[in-house]
């Protein structure tokens, strides 16, 4: 196993429903997680958290001052959704919990796979080997937080924001897009810049890329710039194996490959710190997805293979993969999809029928 859990000889997993669909996908991600429970090796025990926009209009914070305490003694955080546009700001909400989670525990590597799984057609062609890993810098960047705004008030009002790359961040998270391109079949990677405009901070980015690229000769190493990257991911998306990029052009690059697997519906992310010190946090990467919200209609399989992710970061391999074949399985038949996925069947439908392709029994 990677890692041994950290209290009480279980795998201790801190849950935050969060906000609209968070609150929908998550029970049914907690059912598979109960349906492979017989293929871990050590049991995991679950604990609700209230956080998000309902907490921060009653107290004034997405999650208490201790919140980072709380869930330190945990082996895993799984997020559902957090964000209430039409009450709180998104910017409140994202840096209130998401943000204070990755800097406050240093989850550096944000982790995003996306494959067209059977049963898919995507909107791209040529994507039928589409299967990449995007390792995206998750601390730093462009969404350092470094900046303010001053003048609030006045026509002259100014707001700075500035992006803050540091060697030794961009060195470990190019070094570990090395690692992992190493360990896949295609030993590929594309890293990318915004060199030719951003003449400082991309300029290091390339040349750290260029120096680590030296101590892994096996990998095939190119770069594209971001604005032709979301051409070529359309146009060829059957090109790329491991995806390097910052925290902006990973967020950016992670939704196009959502969408050309088939659905944002089925995209997973892990924000990791790989020494395993602290818990790290697994989510659907689609939102909160208010315009749906109530409506019981809203794809669990992301969330589903969030629980995925952290099984495989707590090195529970067999009921990791269980849930992958399930998923699998449960798109080639075709019969149970929610409407992002071309059928009108119910969260709850789909997520039972996921459980029931594990051999579980739905609750």
């Amino acid at each position: 196993m990677s890692k041994l859990p950290k209290r009480d000889g279980a795998w201790r997993v801190a849950v935050i429903p969060g906000d609209h669909v968070g609150k929908e996908v998550i029970p049914e991600a907690l059912h598979v997680l109960d349906a492979v429970a017989p293929l871990c090796n050590i049991p995991a025990r679950t604990e609700c958290f209230p956080w998000g926009s309902e907490h921060y209009l009653s107290t004034g914070s997405v999650m208490p001052q201790d919140g980072l305490d709380r869930l330190r003694d945990y082996d895993a955080v799984l997020l559902g959704a957090i964000g209430d546009a039409a009450r709180v700001p998104d910017a409140v909400m994202s840096w209130g919990l998401v943000q204070r989670v990755r800097k406050g525990f240093d989850l550096w590597v944000n982790l995003r796979p996306a494959r067209l799984r059977p049963g898919m057609i995507s909107p791209v062609r040529n994507a039928q080997s589409f299967d990449v890993v995007i390792v995206r810098e998750n601390t730093e960047g462009e969404y350092s937080g470094a900046g303010g705004r001053i003048h609030q008030g006045f026509p002259h009002e100014a707001a700075v924001q500035t992006s803050i790359f540091t060697r030794s961040s961009v060195e470990r998270v190019v070094r570990y897009a090395f690692d992992l391109a190493k360990s896949r079949p295609r030993k590929r990677l594309t890293s990318v810049t915004k060199s030719n405009a951003m003449n400082h901070a991309m300029v290091l980015w390339d040349e750290v890329v260029s120096e680590i690229s030296r101590d892994y000769p096996d990998i095939r190493v190119d770069t594209a710039h971001i604005d032709a990257m979301v051409m070529y991911l359309i146009t060829r998306p059957h090109h790329f194996d491991v995806i390097l990029a910052s925290n902006l052009f990973g967020d950016i690059v992670s939704d196009q490959a959502a969408a050309i697997q088939g659905s944002i519906g089925l995209a997973a992310g892990a924000n990791l710190c790989p020494s395993g010190t602290v818990p790290g946090m697994f989510e659907p990467i689609h939102g909160s997805a208010p315009d749906i919200a109530g409506r019981g209609i809203a794809n669990p399989l992301a969330a589903i293979l969030a629980v995925s992710l952290m099984l495989q970061d707590f090195g529970e391999a067999a009921a990791a993969d269980a849930i992958e074949r399930a998923v699998d399985e449960v798109l080639v038949d075709g019969n149970v999809r929610t409407p992002d996925l071309g059928g009108n069947s119910s969260t709850r439908e789909l997520g039972g029928e996921v459980v029931a392709a594990i051999g579980g029994r739905s609750t």
